[in-house]
């Protein structure tokens, strides 16, 4: 009887997908191919290269070596097809938009998101003619009813930040299908070491590459990961870049030319040759040194953050407490289903003094930073009403879960007993 073939596991695809020894010096860690270009065999194999009738690399704007690693990676990680690293998860939004829509186009997005894609969606999309129609995901019917002919995507995130909220992915996902449209699943939170958005009908996963998959606070960087699973050409002329001849590329059609990873290389020769937001090498380094140990962060990051929210839920000076982990919470069940190995590191409290209590216990803690950021090895806070979404109406930060009385946590690797030790004594001083 042949042997079948494994299929490596999380933890080996963290550490092994996309790299091998460097072939010229034998090295193990993946080079940092830090150059702008590559040199050609000859002018037929440029020809190649500049035709898409072959792989390789040409200019580092629009790909490069050890990108290529990370890309990979993250890719084998998510189950997808094919990534594309972008200089930022802000950056890897646009290039996505890029490809899908065209001025007057709409996308629906879910209301509980990072209040910077809510501003970009609000504010920044419309320069480029872009709409978008908010929907809850509370209420799954909100986003059939937002539905136009106009509606190009829909967008979600997995574990919505601040709130640590879980988005019915699945029901969603059926609700994109029958309007015709790939569903987005920004999976910053989660990653793929707590779910997989592409199991449950996601067609397209985009990254923060900062957050939990780089995972030390050290690189900024994004990730596109194409799951291969959405027809392109199935409405004709519904998204043109992908069904129609290419001018750039002798009248080139990508999605008969590169079949289920066609979006991925769109991204790549169409949105960021052009749009430019290019991953510099040196952190695509650095992120790929942090996926290597993902599976081990991540675990420890849910074990301490549970921890955390079952004490917190106990404090008399806080009012509630929103994460999943807790059996009361109401997205419990939700958790139960998409993330059973843990809810991630990033959930949200309400102090009962509200906008004062909370800028006081960001101002008097000392092991936690207070800083704009998720992800990082060390345990971090900040109150998103006087911060990150501070651009927002009041009526806005209340619908993204960030009101005056909000504070944010994004639990670190620290001893559990010095994280809530720390929240202790600065919530004595208030």
């Amino acid at each position: 009887m042949a042997d079948v073939e494994r299929t490596p596991g999380f933890a080996t695809l963290s550490i092994h997908a996309g790299a091998k020894p460097d072939p010229t010096t034998g090295a193990r860690a993946t080079p940092i191919y830090q150059t702008t270009s590559f040199v050609f065999d000859d002018v037929d194999h440029a020809a190649a290269l500049f035709g898409l009738q072959t792989f390789g690399n040409i200019y580092t704007r629009i790909g490069n070596p050890t990108c290529a690693v990370l890309e990979e990676r993250v890719a084998a990680l998510e189950g997808g097809t094919a990534g594309l690293a972008i200089a930022s998860g802000h950056a890897a939004q646009v290039v996505v938009m890029h490809v899908l829509m065209t001025p007057g186009d709409e996308l629906v997005a879910s209301k509980k998101l990072y209040g910077g894609s809510i501003n970009q969606f609000n504010h920044a999309y419309k320069n480029f003619g872009w709409n978008v129609v908010w929907a809850d995901p509370d209420d799954i019917a909100s986003f059939e009813k937002a539905v136009t002919p106009k509606t190009k995507c829909i967008f979600i995130e997995s574990i919505a930040n601040p709130g640590g909220i879980i988005t019915d992915i699945e029901a969603i996902a059926k609700i994109a299908r029958k309007a015709g449209v790939p569903l987005i699943v920004d999976n910053t939170l989660a990653t793929p070491y707590l779910c997989k958005p592409i199991d449950y009908g996601a067609d397209i996963i985009v990254h923060s590459l900062t957050k939990f998959l780089g995972g030390h606070g050290n690189s900024i960087g994004g990730l596109i990961v194409d799951g291969g699973t959405f027809d392109w050409s199935a409405r004709k002329g519904r998204y043109p870049m992908l069904s129609e001849p290419r001018p750039e590329y002798q009248g080139i059609v990508l999605h008969e030319t590169f079949g289920n990873f066609a979006f991925a290389i769109a991204c790549r020769v169409l949105g960021l040759r052009d749009l430019g937001p290019a991953l510099s090498p040196f952190n695509a380094f650095l992120i790929l040194t942090g996926i290597e140990t993902l599976p081990l962060r991540m675990q420890r990051h849910c074990d301490n953050t549970q921890a955390v929210a079952e004490w917190l839920a106990k404090r008399p000076e806080v009012a509630w407490v929103s994460f999943p982990g807790l059996p009361k919470d109401k997205y419990h069940t939700l958790a139960k289903r998409y993330v059973p190995k843990g809810c991630g590191a990033v959930f949200t409290f309400g102090l009962k003094g509200g906008y004062d209590a909370g800028v006081r216990l960001v101002s008097n803690v000392k092991l936690f930073s207070h800083l704009a950021n998720i992800g990082d090895t060390r345990s971090l806070i900040i109150h998103p009403a006087s911060t990150t979404h501070r651009q927002l109406s009041d009526a806005q930060k209340i619908q993204a879960g960030a009101g005056p009385d909000v504070v944010r946590l994004s639990v670190g690797l620290e001893d559990k007993e010095d994280i809530i030790a720390d929240l202790e004594q600065g919530l004595k001083v208030n």
